[in-house]
């Protein structure tokens, strides 16, 4: 069966949790997990990102995510030191679809409700880049 955008999407949205946009700041402020921002450079130009969110856009997850040579040493860190990755997008379909990527690939992955519009609906701050 052929699947739609959508339908992968509701489908990474089944597998993995969600968190709130005030409980994933905490989390985060407290370094007991990490937010990974997979938007666009354009988007973080246009409306910033959280601070102290580690920034690889989708189309690099895999690589990045990977636990060799070419994975990020923020993810890395996260994954061997047991803590979940947070993660963003404008409004949460590529950050289900990025999840459920991580959660294949042995993280703990969640879904910030909202994406980055619920984060600056919640009044959080963000960092220019």
């Amino acid at each position: 069966m052929t699947k739609t955008a959508g339908d992968l999407v509701a489908d990474a949205r089944s597998r993995v949790p969600s968190i709130a946009p005030d409980d994933a700041h905490k989390k985060a402020a407290s370094g007991a997990a990490l937010i990974l921002d997979v938007r666009e450079p354009g988007e973080l130009s246009a409306s910033g990102t959280p601070h102290g969110a580690v920034h690889v856009p989708r189309g690099l997850l895999e690589f990045k995510a990977d636990k060799g040579e070419t994975g990020d040493a923020s993810l890395k860190s996260a994954h061997s030191e047991g803590r979940p990755v947070m993660v963003l997008c404008a409004s949460g379909g590529r950050a289900a679809l990025t999840a459920a990527t991580l959660t294949d690939m042995g993280y703990e992955a969640h879904v910030i409700e909202g994406g980055m519009k619920g984060w600056m609906n919640a009044g959080l701050e963000t960092k220019t880049v």
